[in-house]
């Protein structure tokens, strides 16, 4: 509801930006208004001031609020929320997806110039994978949604269409720029996986993480802003963050194995919620040790003060990311159209796993065990 009282605010950023629809901050209050600063108080070694480009250039924000809202409405089953408040958001972040994508008439696709994708360390690239691959799951989820208002609540439908000028060639465009959007790949002799962004095998210099360990200072601070902007080393899950959000949507086991092996060794865990998805994601990919390796090092955040930082308080979003890590990783957490599964894949050492979900407002009990003897459960 938050996100939904501050629409104001997204279609002011929009239309700053000469875009339509709704554009969410990178970081809002009670206003909705973009609130991430432009510059950098301190001043870097040369003694200048770091321009701060998050609150222009890091959009893929929107579609994070789409994904939320529409998992939420999914586990809920609450249709009135959406239609009231839900739809909107998912419907005017995909208009402003569909006028901010570029059309590139001598490749024949889409793209998107100067974006930040979750890895903060790069700057203004060019098609960002993650950027650009959302966008065309936020539309085609739009347009998803646009068709079940209209079989189903075609009232709705009307009204919505009406409010946010939504019209047979808007959907057109929206089909036409999810086929055509271009999902960045390189060949890196083992085979086929995402360019994190345009340039960034070719552009950036490898840098050796093991030489800098150990250390409790981020790589970014390290080496300098400029240096890093250069640098084949990652803040935190970029690809790694598509892969846990898609999953086998993405591409099969071995696609997606050779992108973990290609961006795992190059990311820096420069945020507090980088390992937990890592270890979200590995333990999907039978990686269990390196999962659980994962696993203690963002428990080890807070508990052990590996960022030096709790002093300012525990890193609650990490917090969040080990539940996640636990019940999408280690349980295999998915919803399907006849409810929640789970396809546990446990450290050796744990002897059991059980938490509580609620699924269309019923608890749902999931378990399960190391042993082979014990199958996993689902209980209502």
């Amino acid at each position: 509801m938050y996100r939904y009282h501050n629409l104001h605010g997204a279609r002011e950023k929009a239309r700053e930006a000469g875009c339509e629809g709704a554009m969410y901050p990178w970081e809002s209050t009670d206003t909705g208004l973009e609130t991430t600063p432009r510059w950098a108080n301190e001043l870097n070694a040369q003694g200048e001031r770091i321009r701060i480009w998050t609150g222009d250039n890091e959009q893929h924000i929107s579609t994070d609020i789409a994904y939320a809202v529409l998992q939420y409405w999914r586990w809920t089953g609450d249709d009135r929320w959406f239609l009231d408040y839900g739809a909107e958001i998912v419907l005017d972040t995909a208009v402003f997806y569909g006028s901010r994508a570029e059309w590139n008439a001598d490749a024949g696709r889409y793209e998107l110039s100067m974006q930040i994708g979750p890895d903060e360390y790069h700057e203004n690239v060019d098609n960002s994978v993650f950027t650009n691959r959302m966008t065309a799951w936020h539309l085609e989820q739009a347009l998803n949604v646009w068709a079940w208002l209209s079989a189903d609540h075609p009232d709705e439908a009307r009204r919505l269409g009406e409010a946010l000028q939504i019209d047979a060639a808007r959907l057109d465009k929206w089909r036409d720029i999810a086929t055509k959007m271009w999902i960045p790949t390189s060949d890196q002799g083992d085979g086929v996986v995402f360019e994190q962004f345009e340039g960034f095998f070719d552009r950036l210099k490898p840098i050796p993480l093991h030489d800098f360990s150990p250390r409790t200072a981020n790589m970014d601070w390290l080496l300098g802003h400029a240096k890093t902007q250069e640098s084949r080393v990652i803040k935190q899950a970029d690809v790694v963050m598509l892969m846990a959000l898609l999953g086998d949507q993405l591409g099969d086991r071995a696609f997606l194995r050779r992108n973990w092996e290609t961006y795992y060794p190059v990311v820096d865990h420069g945020s507090s919620l980088s390992p937990s998805i890592h270890a979200w994601v590995a333990s999907r990919l039978g990686l269990i040790e390196t999962a659980y390796e994962l696993f203690v090092y963002a428990a080890a955040i807070d508990l052990e003060d590996r960022k030096g930082n709790v002093h300012d308080g525990i890193h609650a979003a990490s917090a969040g990311g080990l539940w996640q890590a636990v019940v999408f990783g280690f349980l295999g957490l998915k919803l399907t159209d006849s409810g929640p599964q789970i396809h546990p894949a446990l450290p050796s050492h744990w002897r059991r796993v059980a938490v509580t979900v609620r699924w269309r407002g019923r608890p749902i009990r999931l378990e399960a065990h190391a042993s082979a003897a014990e199958s996993a459960r689902v209980q209502p």
